[in-house]
């Protein structure tokens, strides 16, 4: 992490203002209701601070509006450092670490770092891979079953195990050998879940490998050439055909589950998801520092709201551990 915690924008609110509006506005500011640049920043005591006024609309603006931030108590410069601690973090931040870091209340860093994480979520997420491109794809689980899925060979009762202690949330992760990672929290693991997963988010032109599961060998044949390594008998790389990517990246959300969060909710778990994603996706091997990651999550949360009781959002009490 490398974070100078000394930096203007960390604990001045007027400069945390001008890095957000320069953030989110650098060709000057926009109204976020109608989208006309004829605003004017009201100034004087006429507004709070930051305050905009859109002639078109008659509509008033901050630079929070249309944003994750809207609508928040917490000073902006609290919001600056949060988005930098958790884009710098390889394997996170925790909630109760934001609580005592920020000085806010602990249900207030739980409710941040949701919303950050959906900020991070990608909205119109691109296919990864193409012509001369692998495709790594694998399985792995982690964490308690707490929403069991119905099964319909048993008449919509869940499918559980003898020992349901020992009942996994299954995950499937996508990583383009040297770029981007996509990662889904599904119900169950079937051959029809996966080709959902991989003909939406990878290109087929690419080429898969995977190892040796008797789910790929018909979603391989949709790619440009499907290529497995067979774990069982010791077999982890043979020339470049390897699963050790996505392998790789199951370790640092395994790590980082266990070390930093410690526990999640099964509901809140693709969030975490997409948050260990984010950071992956933009890591220092392809360029991106700490600082522009953190802008670019804050970027990605134009035009999203996550409120405390939103169905698939925050709404479980703040004493979930986070």
């Amino acid at each position: 992490m490398n974070v100078d915690l000394t930096d203007p924008k960390f604990h001045d609110e007027d400069t945390a203002r001008a890095w957000l509006e320069a953030q989110r506005w650098p060709n000057g500011p926009f109204c976020p209701h109608c989208g006309s640049v004829k605003v004017a920043r009201m100034g004087g005591t006429s507004g709070r601070p930051g305050l905009f006024h859109c002639p078109d609309c008659r509509g008033q603006f901050t630079v929070c509006t249309g944003q994750v931030m809207e609508r928040s108590h917490v000073p902006l410069a609290k919001w600056v450092l949060a988005y930098h601690l958790m884009a710098a973090s390889k394997k996170g931040i925790s909630a109760h670490q934001l609580h005592r870091t920020l000085h806010v209340a602990y249900n207030t860093a739980w409710f941040m770092c949701h919303r950050i994480r959906e900020a991070m979520r990608e909205t119109d997420p691109t296919p990864i891979g193409g012509e001369g491109k692998i495709i790594e794809a694998d399985e792995a689980y982690h964490g308690r079953v707490e929403m069991p899925a119905p099964s319909p060979k048993r008449k919509g009762r869940p499918y559980l195990k003898r020992n349901a202690t020992k009942q996994k949330r299954p995950i499937f992760a996508l990583v383009e050998r040297g770029g981007p990672a996509r990662a889904f929290h599904v119900p169950v693991v079937t051959a029809a879940n996966l080709r959902e997963k991989l003909v939406t988010h990878a290109s087929r032109k690419s080429r898969l490998q995977t190892d040796e599961s008797p789910l790929y060998p018909r979603i391989g044949k949709e790619f440009a050439t499907h290529e497995t390594v067979h774990h069982a008998i010791g077999e982890y790389a043979r020339g470049d055909v390897t699963t050790n990517s996505v392998e790789g990246f199951f370790g640092i959300f395994k790590r980082g589950m266990t070390g930093i969060y410690q526990h999640c909710s099964e509901y809140h778990l693709q969030r975490y998801l997409d948050e260990f994603t984010f950071r992956y996706s933009n890591r220092s091997r392809l360029g991106i520092e700490d600082a522009e990651r953190a802008a670019i999550a804050l970027k990605r949360g134009e035009g999203k709201r996550l409120t405390w009781r939103r169905p698939g959002g925050a709404e479980a009490a703040p004493g979930v551990p986070a």
